[in-house]
Order: structure tokens, then sequence, then C-alpha cells
């Protein structure tokens, strides 16, 4: 958007107001919000008497210069070498190659294939068209934790890529014909998120050729609202207008709160209408269907405790309410998170006093000579446990390096058993080494739970994979009821034949 900020002036508003595209009056403080399509406009009413900021004038420099004309889909398809070997021997798959020619008759696209069917490659075949006939720059956001897996994939391919972190966004975009190509992009679900604000400033750079964007989750907590900024980047219709779509699919209200009103948008309504609307730019496959990979198994395994051990859980939540309001009378933290700090302790406790079950089924497996992947939101619990078990320990905590040799030593299985976060594990790695994922507690959102599964549900796995589900007490019943209902949004949108190639 164009700001237009300046003293109340009668004359300059009615001026704004006949400016095309519309804008917006965001009041004296914000002041106009224009899109940048009304550049011209404001620059021929505003520049003699306005100062106009460096970045806005070297955006509307460039856009006055027109981009490379692509050349036609089928002569993309005839330079992208789709059936040729790898440079590291492999070939790529066919789901691979449909990936790249829908990609390539498409300038904003959403790939939301599985977690384990080649994205990243899928991408890159599809790049690789583009450079060699547009001379197009490809610059590449991902988790930091994802660029050597880039980087190796681009060398496979012999294409130069610009790689930059979710944590640092470069500000603009080079002055050249650009691919913007966005791993994770779940990571900008949320616009009141600066990173979500910057990519949406990158994906209306004058200078952007076209925007594809790679997520396995799509709606990660089942909520449409968090697929808004998404089409927003892509510059679909339906994100021109954000409280339309919010009152369509989000069963966007007005909710009373106390003396106030505010706008509740995290319901779900007309999804099978959504689903249609966004079929022509969301591809979503699943392994089952490109490779007839066998589906994961999930078991449920129910904790009890005996009534000592019950007095000691009952003793330790005590323990946490009462130094949480000591610190209310100290006035080190708010009195209204009394229920959430109960919550978070008996998700946290509750997955310490499933640790002796949990250690019988990972011995029992290891003895089998089977290979483990445990994941949980705690790391005291995975730390309890690793003294007990000895297998390898990747959390935040880590280095990168120590991550790599971690992921790496596992997987040429030096151990059986891998004990990781949701945070720090469910992201990016491979390990279709383990045939048995081990759910400590859940975490709040299905598309985490699908993250941490699909870790080892991958290409190259044999066998099925066995998901155990930990359980104990209410909290994880409720945790686990959220999931399902959740998940029930999302597979209701996403998992129809109109995303399948």
């Amino acid at each position: 958007m164009i700001k237009v900020v300046f003293p109340f002036d009668a004359v300059t508003h009615s001026q704004l107001r006949k400016i095309r595209p519309r804008g917006f009056w965001r009041g004296t403080d914000i002041g106009w919000e224009f899109p940048f399509t009304a550049a011209q406009a404001l620059t021929a009413l505003l520049a003699k008497r306005f100062v106009v900021k460096d970045d806005l004038t070297e955006w509307l420099k460039l856009s006055q210069a027109p981009l490379p004309k692509l050349p036609s889909h089928c002569e993309l398809i005839a330079n992208a070498d789709l059936y040729s070997e790898l440079n590291d021997g492999r070939t790529p798959f066919p789901h691979q190659r449909a990936g790249a020619r829908w990609l390539l008759c498409r300038r904003g696209a959403l790939l939301a294939d599985e977690m384990g069917l080649g994205k990243t490659l899928t991408v890159l075949l599809a790049a690789r068209a583009m450079v060699r006939l547009a001379n197009v720059h490809v610059l590449v956001i991902a988790p930091l934790g994802l660029h050597d897996h880039w980087l190796k994939e681009a060398s496979a391919l012999h294409i130069d890529i610009d790689l930059h972190s979710w944590a640092a966004l470069p500000k603009n975009l080079p002055a050249s014909a650009t691919l913007l190509v966005v791993d994770e992009a779940h990571f900008a679900q949320s616009l009141k998120a600066k990173r979500s604000q910057a990519l949406l400033k990158l994906s209306r750079h004058p200078s952007l050729m076209a925007i594809w964007m790679i997520t396995g989750t799509p709606m990660k907590n089942g909520r449409p609202v968090e697929l808004y900024p998404l089409l927003a980047a892509i510059q679909h219709p339906l994100a021109e207008d954000q409280r339309a779509f919010e009152k369509d699919f989000c069963n966007g209200h007005w909710q009373k709160y106390g003396f106030y009103r505010i706008w509740n948008c995290h319901g779900a309504t007309n999804l099978n209408e959504l689903r249609i609307l966004l079929s022509s730019l969301i591809l979503k496959r699943s392994k089952d269907n490109c490779f007839g990979l066998l589906a994961k198994i999930r078991q449920e395994h129910l904790v009890s405790l005996t009534k000592a051990e019950a007095i000691g859980f009952d003793h330790r939540i005590r323990l946490v309410l009462d130094e949480y309001r000591l610190r209310v009378e100290q006035g080190l933290v708010q009195s209204n998170a009394e229920s959430l700090t109960a919550l978070l302790a008996l998700r946290q406790i509750s997955s310490e006093y499933k640790l002796p079950a949990v250690t019988n089924l990972v011995n029992q497996l290891i003895e089998q000579g089977q290979s483990v992947v445990l994941f949980s939101s705690f790391i005291e619990p995975l730390k309890l446990l690793n003294n007990h078990l000895d297998g390898f320990l990747l959390t935040g905590e880590n280095s990168f390096k120590e991550r790599e040799l971690a992921v790496n030593s596992f997987q040429k299985g030096q151990k059986n058993l891998l004990l990781t976060t949701y945070r720090t594990g469910g992201l990016g790695y491979t390990l279709h080494r383990a045939k048995h994922v081990i759910l400590l507690d859940r975490p709040w959102t299905p598309g985490d739970v699908t993250q941490a599964e699909d870790r080892c549900h991958r290409i190259g796995m044999k066998g099925t994979l066995t998901s155990h589900w930990f359980k104990l007490g209410f909290v994880d019943e409720l945790v686990d009821s959220l999931i399902a209902s959740k998940n029930d949004n999302i597979n209701e949108f996403i998992h129809s034949e109109l995303f399948n190639a």
C-alpha cells in the first residue's frame, strides 16, 4: 500500500476520494492508504506538494521499465528437461514432472503436496526452465535449517539461487525480473506478523515475475483466515477484499467484549465453495496417490496413575499455581492468566508422568531392531528420557551443525532413537529410517502433528509407519479433540480431487 499522510485539508481529502483504484482513510495517525496501482494518479496529483519517500520513488522507476515477456508454456516445457538425469544420478518422479508443468503455467501458485514428496525439486525444475529462457533471478525464502537442502537440490540442477531466511527477509527484490519462491509459506499465516507484512511487500514489487509458495499445511490450524495472507501474496481475486473474505469463509462477525466490540474471524464457513474457487491455484497430492505408500497407523496408549502418583501429580500442580500467585502479588505477571498457567503445567507434568510407559515401549521396539523418533512440546521430558535411553537429542538448544550431525547419524543407524521437539525436528528433516513415531504429547494444531509424523512417512521408507499417541487425563483428551475438530475443516477444504494434477 502507498500511504498518504498530511495535516487535515478538506480540498486534498476531496481530491483523494476521486483517485482510482479507490483508497481508504485510516485516521489522522495513519492517513490514506492506496494500492500501488494508484501510484501514477497519486504522483500526478501530489508530487509537487508532497515529499515522496525514496523507496516509493524507486518502485515508481522500476514500474516504468516493463518486465521481459515470458516465452509460451510449450517453450518453457520444452526447455525444462524434465526427463533428464540430474547431476547426482536421480531422475525426477512423474508427479514432480507434472508439478513443474503445472507451475510453469501460473505466475502465482501454491504447491501444497504432502511432506516428503520432493516439493523443492519440483519447484526448481520449473524455475530452471524460466532461468534458461527469460534470464530470471531466483530468490528463495526458506527457514535457515533448510538452506543446505535447497543448495543441494539446486546444485543437482545446475541452477543458481539467492537464499534468504524468514528471520531476515530482504527489503526489496533485485531490479531484474525475479521469481520469488517461498518455502514453508505457512510461516506467513498471520497478517499481524512482521514477516507476513514483509513478504506481502515483496509480492507487490515491480520486479516480481512470478511467486510460487510451498507448504504442506496451507491451513495449519484449520482456519481459512490463515489462508488469506497466502492468497494475498499470489494476488488472488478473493484477497482483494479482506473483510468480504472473512465474512464469507471465516464466519466473520462483530462480537461484544465488555464495553467494546471486536471482529471475530476465526471460524470456518463455505469451505466447499472456497475449495472450488481456489482449485486452479492450489496443487495438493498425497503420497498414496503418487506412490501407493501405505497410510500411517495411529495407536493410542492410555496411561493411568497409581494413587501415590496422583497425589504427587496434584502436589506439583499446586506448586506451580502457588508460585504464579506469588508472582502476581509481587506485580511480576498479570493476574488474568492463571487458567493458561495451569493448562501449560498440566501438559508438561503429564508428559513427565508418561515417561515410564514410554520407556517400556521404546525398549521393546529397540530390542526388536526398530528405529524410533519421539516428539514432545517440552525439552525437559526429552532430557529425562535421554538420560535413560541414550539416543540422539535434537532441540533448539543445538546448533545447526549439531542438528545435522544428529540427523545424519540417526539415518546411518548409529543409534535407533532420536528425541526431538516439534519446533525443531518437525521441520525439514528426512527421518524415513524410522517406522515408529511416538508423540509424547500433541501440539495445538493438526498441521504440526502432520509435519512431525511426515518426517518419517516419506519417499524411500519401507513398510508402514506407526504413530503412537500417549494419553494421560483430560488435558490430552482436550488437545486431541481440538486437533480432530480442526482437522475436519482441513479435510473438508483440501482433501479433494479438485486439487490433484
